[in-house]
């Protein structure tokens, strides 16, 4: 047990790390100015225009960092540091959650696969952990009958949390590259620029890697505990 909180401390101590470094860099890259003047909702707006796309609508969400693309109603959420300001942070964060919108009207294959994810995940990733505990309590550990089969129910779920986050990283990987594509070939953005964009998306790929790794430890450490007493 001291082990895996030993490995869970770790992931999470590296996690705050990314986060932290993810945050100062947007800070920095907010102070560079785009030269066309464009905001980061007009920077997405033409981005879904160049790609064909009018069916998405550009809407501003509170909260920071808090961006993402809704495809059950085909919106491009930008917080309110990115919908009004005019850096290559915004540039970055509007083109990227646009990269989506693009996955979304392309059938992007990972981007579909996440998407029918979604509802099992958002059900089994809070019970999950409930359950290997329930099934350690009743004797999973050591091979007991139902308490293993609770226990391996509750790892299943485990698992598709795990899979969900790793199906995750093409998803949010080639959304960047869809972005940084989009903004170097319509010259959206000047060379230092672009450079902060790119980095900016870097450390932003980088939570969801950190995520991936420990939901993968979390499930291989309870997998150990429940699978590893049987004889």
């Amino acid at each position: 047990m001291m082990g895996y909180y030993i490995l869970i401390g770790a992931i999470a101590l590296v996690s705050w790390l990314v986060s932290n470094k993810l945050k100062n860099k947007f800070k920095f890259y907010s102070k560079v100015h785009l030269r066309n003047g464009m905001s980061g909702a007009e920077i997405a707006e033409k981005m879904l225009a160049d790609h064909g796309i009018r069916d998405v609508k550009v809407v501003s969400t509170p909260g920071m960092l808090s961006d993402h693309y809704n495809p059950k109603n085909k919106t491009v959420n930008l917080s309110e540091g990115v919908y009004n300001q005019r850096n290559a942070s915004a540039a970055a964060v509007a083109a990227h959650e646009c990269g989506h919108a693009v996955q979304h009207a392309q059938a992007y294959e990972w981007l579909t696969l996440r998407s029918k994810l979604v509802p099992v995940v958002s059900v089994t990733s809070g019970l999950s952990m409930w359950v290997v505990f329930g099934g350690l309590m009743l004797g999973a550990a050591a091979g007991a009958g139902l308490g293993y089969y609770v226990a391996v129910a509750g790892l299943a779920m485990m698992g598709m949390a795990t899979l969900f986050s790793f199906i995750t990283l093409p998803v949010e990987y080639d959304a960047s590259n869809r972005a940084l594509a989009w903004l170097k070939s319509k010259n959206m953005v000047s060379q230092e620029e672009y450079k902060g964009s790119e980095d900016a998306l870097k450390w932003a790929a980088r939570t969801y890697l950190v995520a991936a790794i420990g939901s993968l430890a979390t499930l291989v450490y309870w997998g150990m505990q429940v699978l590893g007493g049987r004889d």
